[in-house]
Parts: structure tokens; C-alpha cells; sequence
């Protein structure tokens, strides 16, 4: 089969077309899949340049998200046949086990109970962009901050590929959103998913823009997709005693603690990496249930995911440089056809 190998750690030129053999089953509980299309994420290209898992194990394929048909089932497999749709977030990591490697080839490996049956109103290759990104807003939305019905919800780089689903999962439960964007374009495709306070960040002071949309009083959740110096000033556009959740590791110091401190602020971090990195079964088959419940979305037409650049699989390398370039709207995907 072909495959993309990271061959060493460095930039994108370190993603290498290669032809491996078909992966086999590693367990009766295993499914192979002819992938459609991977999703490709900035994880990838972090992880790309500084292999923070398994930095021994190179080389090794990238890419947690997939999508794709069953090829082949393991004797004890029960949750599907051949010729199902399934995705899922799986492997990626840097690790070279069976059943661990990532998307990044035309077949992959993956346990029956971390794939969930791919939603049958949108492409393969949609649906291989929406794993990683659905996780991430639904854990971080749902359970770290506990967004209620009627509350009043910040997020940072709506149009991004977490945000713009971050946006859409919060409309479908009510809650009331503003959000920032870098231009008028942007500033659309939120408005048309559901937003209510459109806050370009290069014109506008996002904390003054969200004291003024919620009376002074400040957001009751903070979501925060971008980190540094936008997570720490996010400390004073939530309220007293509200929630601030971020997707990325953020150095607080003294005065920012006691900043969010004084103001009983909750302070969140979202990594949904987490039950695949410490081996957590129970864990994993929830995050599934979680991608069941957005095929459902997606299926009833409450949540869609926006693919700006569909590439072929030789072309990975650009996949990543468009995504390190900054600025993206929606996700990027690797066709295998």
C-alpha cells in the first residue's frame, strides 16, 4: 500500500511517499479500512517537527483522523461488516504498533470499539475531517466548561477548524455566542453558523467587544483555540466567577493566577489526545459514543464541517505548510484516490 513516512523529526520536506505492506490484523477485535481520506490537523505538523510520544520510533506514519470502508474484520468482531462506513480518531501519534499508526496510507488497522459508523448524509472525505476537531469542541464545551442552554459563550478563531464546529455545537444547544475572526470573511461564515457578536480581533479590542455585547458583565465561557497572549487576556473577558477552557498549553505566572484568581475564574484544558496516549480503554470507547453522537448531528443537518482543500495523499508535505502558514479556514484533507 502507499503510505506518507515521517522519516525524521524537521520541517515538511520530511514526509516521504513510501510502499509498505498491507497492515494485518493485530487482534480478532480489529477492523481494516480502506481509507478515503485522512484529516490532517495542526497536531501533525507539531508532532512533525518534534515528536513528543514516541520520538524513537521513526519512522512512522501521521494523521489521528480517518475515514473509510471495512475491508476486513477479526473473528470476534461484532460492531461491523464488510463494506461498512466508518471514521475515528486513531494512531497518529508517532507509535509504529499495529492498530497505533497513523492515516497517513491507503489502509489502516483500528479496534472495533474506537470507530464509530461515518455519517451517510456527507463524503467519506468529509467525514475523515471531523473526528479530532468534533472530540475537541465537545469535550471542551460539554465537559470541561458545562455549557448550559442560554448561556454566553467567547470563542477564539471561530472560523478555524475546531472553532467552526465549536460555533455549531453551541448554537444547537442555545447558548448565546460571540466570537473573534481576522476579516470580514470569516466574520460571515460564523454569522451563518450561528453567531451573534462578530469581533474582528485586528480592528477591534476583543474584551472591551465582549464587556460590551454581555453589559459589563463578561462571558459566562471562554473558549480559547489560539493560546499566549490571546488565553491570557481571555482572563478578563470572562465574568466573575466563569469558565475559561483552552485547547493549548499556556505559561501562566504569579500575576496571571492571581488574576484569574481574584476573579474565581475556572481555568480548563482541553487535550482530547489524552485516553489514546495513556492507553484508556473505557475512555476511548466514550470519545466513540461522542463521534456517534455527531454523525447523528451531521445526519440531521445540526452540524456540517467545512473542507477548504482536499489533496491528494503525495502531496502531504503542502497539506502542512498551508496549516503552518496560519490563518486556515476549515480543515485540510488527504484524498487516497
Amino acid at each position: 500500500m502507499k503510505a506518507i513516512l515521517m522519516t525524521a523529526a524537521g520541517d515538511a520536506s520530511v514526509l516521504q511517499m513510501a510502499e509498505l505492506a498491507m497492515p494485518e490484523l493485530p487482534s480478532p477485535h480489529h477492523l481494516r479500512v480502506r481509507l478515503a481520506a485522512a484529516g490532517v490537523n495542526p497536531l501533525d505538523t507539531k508532532l512533525r517537527a518534534k515528536p513528543a510520544y514516541y520520538p524513537d520510533k521513526l519512522p512512522a506514519i501521521l494523521g489521528c483522523d480517518g475515514a473509510g470502508v471495512v475491508e476486513a474484520v477479526g473473528a470476534a468482531v461484532t460492531r461491523f461488516k464488510v463494506g461498512d462506513a466508518v471514521y475515528f480518531c486513531n494512531g497518529g501519534l508517532g507509535d509504529t504498533q499495529p492498530g497505533s499508526a497513523g492515516n497517513y496510507a491507503e489502509y489502516v488497522v483500528v479496534h472495533e470499539e474506537y470507530a464509530a459508523a461515518a455519517p451517510a448524509s456527507i463524503p467519506l472525505s468529509d467525514a475523515a475531517a471531523l473526528p479530532l476537531v468534533c472530540l475537541t469542541a465537545w469535550e471542551a464545551l460539554f465537559e470541561r466548561a458545562r455549557l448550559q442552554a442560554g448561556q454566553t459563550l467567547l470563542i477564539h478563531a471561530a472560523a478555524g477548524g475546531v472553532g467552526h464546529i465549536a460555533l455549531q455545537l453551541a448554537h444547537s444547544i442555545g447558548a448565546q455566542i460571540a466570537v473573534t475572526v481576522s476579516d470580514t470573511r470569516k466574520g460571515g461564515l460564523a454569522q451563518a453558523l450561528g453567531a451573534s457578536r462578530i469581533i474582528n480581533y485586528r480592528e477591534r479590542d476583543f474584551v472591551a467587544e465582549t464587556l460590551d455585547w454581555t453589559a459589563g458583565r463578561g462571558a459566562d465561557v471562554v473558549f480559547d483555540t489560539v493560546g499566549g497572549e490571546t488565553f491570557l487576556r481571555s482572563l478578563k473577558a470572562a465574568r466573575i466567577g466563569g469558565t475559561l477552557v483552552s485547547i493549548l498549553a499556556t505559561p501562566l505566572a504569579q500575576a496571571d493566577v492571581q488574576l484569574a484568581r481574584l476573579r474565581n475564574l475556572s481555568l480548563g484544558f482541553e487535550l482530547m489526545l489524552t485516553p489514546q496516549v495513556l492507553d484508556m480503554h473505557e475512555e476511548r470507547i466514550r470519545q466513540r459514543k461522542i463521534l456517534e453522537q455527531c454523525a447523528q448531528r451531521v445526519d440531521a443537518g445540526e452540524l456540517g464541517v467545512l473542507v477548504t482543500h482536499r489533496l491528494p495523499l503525495e502531496q502531504a508535505s503542502a497539506a502542512h505548510r498551508l496549516i503552518e502558514a496560519g490563518g486556515m479556514t476549515g480543515k485540510v484533507v488527504l484524498m487516497m484516490d
